[in-house]
């Protein structure tokens, strides 16, 4: 055949090597077939051509079985025809063998081009769709599709960076789920962290479908759905080795220890096998609670064979283990001790109820008082207490009002703002806002937290102002991971020991670390995917491939509104926060198109007012040279004159400022 490559764009598949009668009966599959869905432009010289005519009496092209392989090894390697090695053609051609779904193809006439028209999935085929949560942390998503049953696996949020200016969250696009919203049989919750549970009230104003998680996690999820007005939704508790079925797919729930109670590890049976999904997790042999993991059932599960891992990335970059978190429970009272006549203030994350017990703990050993700051820290406590997580004597608390009548060594502050976030209790703190209380020289400010990669400059603008107000400030080694190091990454591996492999959780270095982790365990590489969002993942019980996409991405929270803050929006107030805003106010008669008054400017934010005087009269002078040039009748269209009147002002004051302010021209007609 001539140019086979330009004709059948074969996607590039993972598959474990078929052998015997498995790849007998996939090459009687292939030749069976009584169509082919590409079209023959030419064919070899002297080849024979298999045609086969439809009811309607057109003729159409068959490849026979050997054609078919020779393209499939073509495609496999994206044309790299000279170079393949024997391996490669070889994972290339068995792809293919034993599956039932081309990828339609159309030639377009006018064009002579080959275009994708649909993309047919295998029926027999598991669908793994990732919304959210790699390449990236935060916003955890991932959806698993079989026939007409949907399982949804958590629902996170990510925080807005500084590139993000005045947006509260950053939530997954639902616009598949909400599309299919009839085929979903329910969300399974791995743990209550805000980026794996803090986007479900966006998701279930829409989508009523029931939801399954530990106590703690629905306990936090229901301050969530009363503060957005939402009701109707199911909610099922449930504990370690639960059982729950939701369509085709069975859920276990397995115990696993992170910075929270009730985290899972989820063990998935579904038609094509066990998908077993890590959630967030780490090894400790001496957990707060006293519920190891339950690394016995996980070895059990993986005896039963395993056809997909999903396993988390966030610390496959740190060799050895993660600290055990009774290890920061004991740094903590060496400082209790060794500051014993000074006021307290420990800040880290509301979310992590572990640390948040052995800080209480401690208050009580050492009879100090505790207030605290912070609503999503007094949401976490009041959530915990109601569970009875926390084990502690609520007389402990005390308002704020009340430290200053306490001396300093019976005072402990537990605070939010561990990550340097501007409007958290911590930073009002450090920087004198925070009117009910104010940080001296007999005070000591613990981090028990690491900022969280891309905070570092928020979180040393904050420390730097504690420093200023008197504070001793103690920010090293005083936290303990809850996500695995790569040990214990390696123990899940080697326990689960799974057919193919995806690493999620994790920015892009992460997972491309962590597939080389695995291939390093033994795992072959044409067996694993790294996966970006928007990605639809088939598998089958023999093979693996990335095909297609679902409408995926981010939707940003400003307020009350959602998705209405897109790329324009940002890069405004990126541009107004950076080099300021000038607005040029022209009055213009309908009539003639001639001034009715002199134009005026107003800056802001853009050069100081006493020094913009002389600036923006010669701006004038450009603004008149350029309005005698404009035609500004009534019938000119706004946005042009806008624009002829934007460029040469803006040319001016780079020229003059080497700054680029937005400049907005406000038109009346009269």
């Amino acid at each position: 055949m001539d140019n086979i490559d330009q004709i059948l764009n074969v996607e590039q598949r993972i598959e474990t090597k078929p052998t015997g009668r498995t790849a007998q009966k996939g090459k009687r599959n292939l030749n069976k077939r009584k169509t082919t869905v590409v079209k023959a432009v030419s064919s070899d010289a002297g080849a024979q051509e298999n045609v086969e005519v439809s009811a309607n009496g057109k003729k159409k092209r068959v490849f026979t079985a050997q054609e078919q392989n020779k393209s499939i090894s073509i495609g496999a390697k994206k044309y790299n025809r000279k170079n393949q090695n024997k391996k490669q053609n070889k994972e290339a051609k068995a792809n293919l063998e034993g599956d039932d779904v081309f990828i339609e193809k159309q030639e377009n006439s006018q064009e002579g081009e080959t275009a994708s028209k649909k993309i047919k999935y295998n029926k027999n085929g598991l669908k793994v769709m990732f919304l959210g949560g790699v390449g990236e942390i935060g916003k955890n998503i991932t959806a698993l599709e079989y026939g007409d049953d949907i399982l949804i696996i958590d629902c996170g949020v990510a925080f807005p960076g500084e590139d993000m200016p005045g947006v509260d969250l950053v939530i997954p696009d639902f616009t598949y789920l909400k599309e299919n919203v009839s085929k979903i049989r329910g969300i399974v919750i791995t743990h209550g962290h805000e980026d794996h549970i803090g986007s479900l009230p966006y998701l279930l104003k829409d989508i009523k479908v029931p939801v399954y998680a530990s106590k703690l996690a629905l306990t936090l999820l229901d301050n969530k759905l009363r503060e957005h007005k939402i009701t109707g939704v199911k909610e099922m508790a449930v504990k370690p080795r639960n059982v729950v079925k939701l369509g085709c797919f069975s859920v276990e729930f397995i115990k696993v220890n992170h910075s929270i109670p009730g985290a899972f590890a989820l063990s998935i049976t579904t038609p094509v096998g066990i998908v077993f999904h890590t959630g967030d997790f780490k090894i400790d042999f001496t957990p707060i609670d006293g519920e190891v993991i339950d690394l016995p059932r996980i070895a059990e599960i993986g005896d039963k064979g395993v056809t997909l891992l999903l396993c988390e990335s966030t610390n496959i970059e740190r060799p050895g283990y993660t600290d055990s978190e009774k290890t920061v429970g004991e740094k903590l009272e060496r400082i209790f001790i060794e500051h014993a006549t000074r006021r307290l203030f420990v800040a880290t994350f509301s979310s992590n109820i572990y640390r948040l017990q052995q800080i209480l703990d401690l208050a009580t050993k050492y009879n100090r008082r505790v207030a605290v700051v912070g609503r999503s820290m007094i949401n976490n406590i009041d959530a915990g207490m109601k569970i009875g997580e926390f084990k502690i004597d609520p007389n402990i608390f005390i308002d704020i009002d009340k430290v200053a009548s306490l001396e300093d060594k019976n005072v402990l502050i537990l605070s939010t703002g561990s990550q340097g976030e501007p409007t958290a209790a911590l930073s009002r703190l450090s920087s004198g806002e925070f009117s009910r209380i104010e940080i001296g020289d007999n005070d000591t400010v613990i981090f028990s937290s690491t900022p969280i990669p891309g905070n570092e400059n928020m979180v040393n603008r904050v420390i730097n102002n504690l420093y200023k107000k008197g504070a001793i400030v103690i920010h090293d080694n005083v936290h303990a991971s809850g996500h695995a190091c790569q040990e214990e990454i390696k123990t899940i591996h080697t326990l689960v020991h799974p057919k193919f492999f995806i690493p999620v959780h994790g920015e892009y270095r992460h997972l491309k670390e962590h597939t080389i982790l695995a291939e390093h365990l033994g795992m072959d590489k044409y067996n694993m995917i790294i996966p970006e969002i928007g990605d639809v993942v088939e598998i089958t019980k023999h093979q693996m491939v990335k095909k297609g996409k679902v409408p995926a991405g981010e939707l940003l929270v400003d307020g009350l509104g959602i998705g209405d803050v897109g790329s324009v929006v940002l890069k405004d107030r990126k541009l107004l926060s950076e080099d300021g805003l000038v607005i040029v106010v022209i009055g213009v008669s309908a009539l003639s198109g001639e001034l009715t008054t002199d134009p005026y400017m107003i800056t802001r934010g853009f050069i100081y007012t006493a020094e913009a005087e002389t600036l923006v009269e010669e701006a004038k002078t450009v603004l008149m040279d350029t309005l005698a040039t404009i035609d500004m009748k009534e019938d000119k269209d706004f946005a042009e004159l806008r624009n002829q009147i934007r460029k040469p002002l803006r040319n001016f004051f780079y020229k003059k400022t080497k700054r680029t302010p937005m400049i907005l021209p406000i038109i009346f007609r009269a």
